[in-house]
């Protein structure tokens, strides 16, 4: 796999053809290009860019000086802010972020967007990981379930058995963090597993347990790290810089085996001693504030808990609370501050049915009904949160309202917990002992109905509207034929035939889009339409909705929603670009349904794109369908003129 070490000599000579660091107000990348906002365009050296090897092409577009890289853009991206006097002016941090087009020398916005951000990273680390989260988590119900039903004995082998299958997941999260972080990072896999794995080792939780533990001459912090969030999420993020830096002076004989052995060695005392007790001692603080507030004023602790709860589970705070909880149920029996969790927890999972019933996306609501069910019936909110209201946002608001609400009820009942519970719909059992369980129930239900009709209402404005033929099913099957007219005589669409992937021995891409077939040659865009990306076709869409043109695993997903990088099962490499310098939009009008990373098959809907929000910002929809690894294959001959249906076979690879 290219570096960032590689793309070091074109990111210089790029630089400096564009009239050096000084002449560059700001830069970012989108699916193929490096795009860079000068201040003066007459010291661009056209030629020395054009002429500096790894660079396709040079544009001039947008207000933008748009150098063309192909798929190794982050790469080149990442190299050109390593250049001098770059870094600050880079408007994209990584190369899964929301394409931007920041002002220039304009910082104030992402100032401004900052909490926005940070929500998107998490849902960004999560997403690949929520539909697994969400599976166990519906099995921990049904085991619960059992559990509280007597059906199962709590310390039988099968128990145990079963209590290890669908809690591992949540104990070794941040391992599964490490993963994602890692590619969010842009660091080595491994090298940040090997950073995180020391968090729930044995050893380490054994020590944390231990009074009076030193370390390197220090006091070992007591706490845990199982199911946590945030330590290994920054103990990454450090790492990548950490690995990065090794990577540059370390000489390249030994720099395999002793970066690794470096980074790991720096980064896990570091994370020890640092990262995980400070996010500890932030959680605790907040813990003793709300447990004092509750004491004195019951229903303001309650509208707080209840509506921040999970905020606390989305920093990994809640933690802080657990020592509470035990010391409670361990002098007086019960626990108060249990009862407006249970609103929280309850709002949240019913802004996640809302999704669920009313999204426009099907994708979405795959991930919304299991984590819906598992919030509702075992009071575990991660897939719902993660993968569903905080991508939304406004979901995850109308939780908090209702959350605020039912707290403020919960917190005047004077409920409590008489056991240590997740609080849900089959820990209910739980609250019938202490203070007025009618009044929790109302609480709850509340909390439940704002939530829920809050976000049906707003979920219009959360998620961009979904366009879709008519008539037109879910998913296309990859192995059906579609018509494909050409033009008669008289001007009309003729159906013609056209293969499948079933109907010839070559690799066939087919349509992303539904529209007017347009030569590749004839496109608005002279990078494209010189070959330069690789052969293929385009298409005039006729509709927003938006397929995978082969099966394969997606390679690059933009989150602005314009274009799709594929790798089909048989190896053929494709970019689906959806309209002219759509970039500017933002992500406006556009909506995404896949993550980097799934495997899809031809025909699959991957997102949708607004066509006349397209048109409103003056830019053509013209999607163009390419083969980026041509060169390495045989002929890319199209195969289909006039009028071509999504899902229909555009393109005959010859292997």
């Amino acid at each position: 796999m290219a570096t960032a070490t590689d793309f070091a000599p074109l990111a210089g000579a790029v630089v400096k053809g564009l009239g050096g660091p000084d002449n560059i107000r700001s830069f970012t990348h989108c699916a193929t290009r490096l795009r860079f906002k000068v201040k003066d365009a007459s010291l661009v050296d056209s030629a020395a860019v054009e002429g500096t090897e790894g660079v396709l092409a040079l544009m001039a577009a947008g207000g933008q000086q748009q150098v063309v890289i192909g798929n190794d853009v982050p790469f080149a991206y990442v190299a050109v802010q390593d250049v001098a006097g770059m870094r600050a002016k880079g408007t994209k941090d990584s190369e899964d972020s929301d394409e931007t087009d920041a002002a220039d020398d304009d910082t104030s916005g992402e100032s401004k967007n900052l909490f926005n951000r940070f929500i998107d990273l998490i849902s960004a680390l999560f997403t690949p990981i929520v539909m697994v989260l969400a599976g166990i988590a519906i099995g921990k119900a049904f085991l619960q379930m059992g559990l509280q039903f007597g059906w199962l004995a709590e310390n039988s082998g099968t128990a145990v058995v079963f209590n290890a299958t669908f809690d591992g997941v949540f104990y070794f999260l941040p391992l599964f963090l490490a993963v994602t972080a890692a590619k969010r990072f842009r660091m080595n896999t491994f090298v940040a597993l090997a950073v995180v794995t020391p968090l729930v080792h044995p050893g380490i939780v054994e020590l944390a347990a231990t009074e009076g533990a030193t370390a390197f001459g220090l006091s070992f912090p007591s706490m845990s790290y199982s199911s946590s969030v945030i330590p290994a999420i920054v103990a990454v993020w450090v790492a990548s810089y950490v690995e990065h830096w090794f990577n540059k002076i370390l000489p390249g004989a030994v720099r395999s085996f002793l970066t690794p052995l470096l980074v790991v060695v720096v980064m896990v005392p570091l994370t020890l001693f640092t990262i995980g007790p400070a996010t500890t001692w932030i959680s605790t603080q907040i813990a003793s504030g709300v447990t004092s507030l509750y004491n004195a004023v019951p229903w303001l602790a309650g509208a707080i808990l209840g509506g921040f709860w999970e905020v606390f589970v989305m920093f990994g705070l809640h933690w802080g609370f657990v020592p509470v909880f035990i010391n409670d149920l361990g002098v007086n029996g019960y626990e108060p501050l249990l009862a407006p969790i249970l609103a929280a927890v309850m709002a949240q999972a019913a802004a996640t049915a809302a999704v669920a019933i009313w999204s426009r996306s099907a994708a979405r609501k795959k991930v919304a009904g299991p984590a819906a069910f598992s919030g509702i019936v075992a009071g575990v909110t991660e897939p719902a949160i993660y993968g569903v209201n905080l991508p939304l946002k406004m979901p995850f608001y109308m939780g908090i309202a209702g959350g605020i609400v039912g707290g403020l009820i919960a917190g005047l009942s004077d409920t409590a917990a008489n056991s240590f519970i997740f609080p849900a719909l089959l820990a209910l059992p739980a609250y019938t002992e202490v203070g007025n369980f009618v009044l929790l129930l109302i609480g709850t239900a509340v909390a439940t109905v704002i939530a829920f009709v809050g976000t049906a209402v707003t979920l219009r404005r959360a998620e961009p509207e979904v366009e879709a033929p008519a008539g037109a099913p879910p998913e296309i099957a990859a192995a059906a034929p579609a018509p494909v007219a050409a033009e008669g005589d008289a001007g009309r669409a003729t159906p013609v035939s056209v293969p499948t992937a079933q109907a010839t021995d070559h690799p066939v891409v087919v349509a992303p889009v539904s529209g007017t077939v347009v030569p590749l040659e004839q496109v608005d865009d002279k990078v494209f339409a010189s070959g330069s990306m690789g052969a293929g076709t385009a298409i005039e869409p006729s509709d927003g909705r938006i397929v995978a043109p082969v099966s394969g695993e997606l390679i690059a997903v933009q989150k602005s929603g314009h274009a799709y990088g594929l790798r089909s099962d048989d190896g053929v490499e494709v970019l689906v670009h959806v309209g002219i310098d759509t970039v500017m939009m933002k992500g406006e009008g556009f909506t995404v349904d896949v993550t980097r990373g799934q495997h899809v098959a031809a025909g699959e809907q991957l997102g949708t794109v607004d066509l006349a929000e397209v048109a409103a910002n003056n830019h053509p929809a013209t999607t163009i369908v390419v083969v980026t690894n041509s060169r390495k294959l045989g002929a890319v001959i199209p195969t289909a003129t006039g009028e071509v249906a999504a899902g229909a076979a555009v393109l005959d690879v010859e292997k």
